[in-house]
């Protein structure tokens, strides 16, 4: 199985000026290009939902950018564990809130 990278929107993918789309991190949408290619699968992951979340799909959408799920597991890890469980399963997580965990946190 590819990596599966699992994105975040707001601060990420694009300036956080929610409820608006902010400005295109271009850097990471061109990073996300080159993942693709080399055959990583990309779920979009984000606490958007509804006409906020539709905006924000077809926002990547004119990016170049197309996921293999959104707010959801991709197919294969659905069909190994036999759901779709909330918690997203993925290799790396992208998010602008993430911090770095050491032990003795």
């Amino acid at each position: 199985m590819n990596r599966i990278i699992a994105v975040d929107f707001d601060g990420t993918l694009c300036n956080d000026c929610y409820p608006e789309i902010g400005a295109p991190n271009d850097t990471l949408i061109s990073a996300l290009h080159l993942l693709k290619k080399k055959d990583c699968q990309l779920i979009l992951w984000t606490c958007r939902c509804g006409d906020k979340l539709d905006e924000a799909v077809e926002w990547c959408r004119l990016q170049g950018l197309e996921f293999d799920a959104v707010n959801a597991n991709v197919p294969e890890i659905i069909k190994k564990y036999g759901s779709d469980s909330r918690k997203i399963y993925a290799d790396i997580y992208l998010d602008d809130r993430s911090r770095c965990l050491k032990s003795g946190y």
